[in-house]
C-alpha cells in the first residue's frame, strides 16, 4: 500500500494567527493528504491542541483528524473522554488518538500533574479513557461521560512510543504507534519500525499501524534557515546547544529532501508520514501539495 501523508497544522510556527486554523486545515483537506493533526504543549506560544483540532474538524470532512501526541497522564480521563467523544463528534468518525508521555516536564508542573510514574500511568489510563468511551461511569452509581461514541465505534488509538520498553508496554494496548523524526534519517525510521513490528510480534497482536513525521518547510523564501529556526526554537526546552545541534541535522528544506524522506518512510514499511510545517506560510502547504500530488 502506498505511504499517506498528512500535515499538521503550523501551531508551533510563528506567527499563528486567527484565520491559521481555518485555512491551513481546509487546504489540507482538499489537497492531497490523509490527514490534519496538531500536538499538545502547555508552555509555549502554540493555541491548544483540542479547541484547535475542534475547529479543524468542523471545517473539514474528508481527512481524519488527529492528535499528534495527547499527553494523557497530565489529566484527568473522565475530561478527555468528554474531549474525545466532542472531537469524535465534529468529526464524524475521523479522529485518531495520538498518545504518550510528552518529554517536558514543565507542561506537567503548570498542569499540576506529576510526572513520576507516567509511563505506568499511561497504561492505565488509556484503559480508564477505553472503558468510559465504552460507557462506563467514572465514579460509581454515576452517569457515563458525554457525547457518546457512535455505536460500534471507537477511535484509533496510537502509541507515541519509540524505544523497546515503551514499545513493548504500548504492544498490550495501541493499535500501533507514531513516531518523529527530526532529521528525517533513513536509519532512524527503519531502526523505529522494527521494533514496532518486533513489539507487536512478541505480544502477538500482528501488524501495527505505523506513523512518523518531520518537520518541512517548502515554498517559501530561504526554506532551510526557516526550517532551522523552527526546529531550534521548537527544541529550545532540550537546552540552546543540543537544539542547536539538532536544528543543523534538519534536511527536509527542499523537494528533494522531502522527497528523501517520503521514500525512505515507505520503504521502511510506514504507514503514514505526517509533515509538519516550520512556518504559517500557505505557499508551504502549496508546495507540499504539488509535491505529492506528483509522486
Amino acid at each position: 500500500m502506498a505511504l499517506e501523508i498528512g500535515v499538521a497544522l503550523p501551531q508551533m510556527a510563528r506567527d499563528y494567527g486567527p484565520r491559521t486554523t481555518v485555512d491551513w486545515a481546509r487546504g489540507i483537506d482538499d489537497g492531497p493528504f490523509s490527514s490534519v493533526s496538531a500536538g499538545e504543549r502547555v508552555t509555549f506560544s502554540n493555541p491548544e491542541m483540542v479547541a484547535t483540532l475542534a475547529a479543524a474538524a468542523a471545517v473539514t470532512s474528508r481527512v481524519r483528524i488527529m492528535t499528534n501526541v495527547w499527553v494523557l497522564p497530565a489529566h484527568p480521563m473522565a475530561m478527555v473522554a468528554q474531549q474525545v467523544g466532542t472531537l469524535d463528534q465534529l468529526a464524524d468518525g475521523r479522529l485518531v488518538l495520538g498518545v504518550g508521555i510528552g518529554g517536558r516536564d514543565g507542561d506537567y508542573e503548570a498542569l499540576g500533574s506529576p510526572t513520576h510514574g507516567r509511563h505506568q500511568r499511561l497504561d492505565e489510563q488509556v484503559r480508564e479513557l477505553t472503558r468510559l468511551l465504552d460507557g462506563g461511569s467514572p465514579y460509581p452509581g454515576g452517569d457515563p461521560v458525554g457525547p457518546a461514541l457512535a455505536p460500534g465505534r471507537r477511535p484509533e488509538i496510537l502509541a507515541a512510543a519509540l524505544g523497546p520498553k515503551a514499545l513493548a508496554r504500548a504492544a498490550r494496548w495501541a493499535d500501533g504507534v507514531t513516531g518523529f523524526s527530526v532529521t528525517g534519517a533513513r536509519q532512524e525510521l527503519v531502526d523505529v519500525s522494527e521494533r514496532a513490528e518486533a513489539a507487536w510480534s512478541a505480544a502477538g497482536r500482528g501488524t501495527p499501524r505505523k506513523v512518523t513525521g518531520c518537520f518541512y518547510a517548502l515554498g517559501v523564501p530561504e526554506p532551510e534557515e526557516v526550517l532551522r529556526d523552527f526546529t531550534e526554537r521548537y527544541l529550545g526546552f532540550l537546552g540552546p546547544e543540543l537544539a542547536r545541534a539538532l536544528a543543523g541535522l534538519v534536511t527536509a528544506h527542499s523537494p528533494d529532501g522531502v522527497r528523501r524522506v517520503l521514500d525512505d518512510a515507505e520503504a521502511a514499511g510506514y504507514d503514514e508520514l505526517v509533515l509538519v510545517p516550520a512556518t504559517v506560510d500557505l505557499r508551504c502547504l502549496d508546495a507540499a501539495a504539488e509535491l505529492v500530488a506528483a509522486r
